[in-house]
């Protein structure tokens, strides 16, 4: 039987699993080390909002994006409108 597969980022951030069964899962962090992704090896995935330092929200992936595209937005980075509406 194999063991388990652990892989981090260079923040130490979780971002790889794999159990003996064969299970998987992958995650992704903003740049406070939040989680706001997660999916596994069954096609199941989930978007997350952190709301302040203890309580961190499901959100759809919808919202996710628009949370993406504000921040391109504020950030004032040169995008075309065509980013910005993610077409």
């Amino acid at each position: 039987m194999e063991e388990q597969v652990k892989e981090y980022d260079e923040n130490n951030n979780l971002i790889y699993y794999k159990d003996a069964l064969g299970f998987e899962n992958w995650y992704k962090y903003d740049e406070n080390n939040s989680i706001v992704y997660w999916k596994d090896n069954r096609g199941e995935e989930q978007w997350y909002k952190r709301i302040d330092k203890h309580i961190l929200l499901s959100i759809t992936k919808q919202e996710f994006k628009q949370i993406e595209r504000t921040k391109l937005y504020l950030n004032n980075k040169k995008c075309s409108r065509f980013e910005l509406m993610d077409i």
